[in-house]
């Protein structure tokens, strides 16, 4: 395959993802596609990366999964503590967390 045609894939998962986050409520979805976002990043990087011939963006996507999983890891707390506190799972509810 053409790597181009692996950044139209990038490209339109990005998409897909951002149109998740503006459009849905659920915090679990919205963080779904945050990661579907960071995905097509890391496509894209290792796209290019087999574009140019060189592994810079093969380390840049590898230390990317790495910030991912972090992030996983905050975001998920945060949004089980909002459940647990609120009982709701809804982006709306998140403005609430303040005393």
């Amino acid at each position: 395959m053409n790597p181009v045609n692996y950044l139209y894939l990038a490209a339109l998962l990005f998409a897909i993802g951002a149109t998740g986050v503006l459009i849905r409520r659920n915090m679990i979805v919205v963080f779904m596609c945050i990661e579907l976002m960071l995905n097509a990043c890391n496509l894209a990087f290792v796209a290019f990366s087999r574009l140019h011939g060189n592994l810079d963006g093969q380390i840049i996507a590898f230390f990317t999964m790495v910030v991912a999983a972090a992030e996983v890891v905050v975001g998920l707390a945060i949004i089980v503590s909002l459940f647990r506190s609120r009982h709701s799972a809804s982006v709306d509810d998140a403005s609430l967390m303040k005393l």
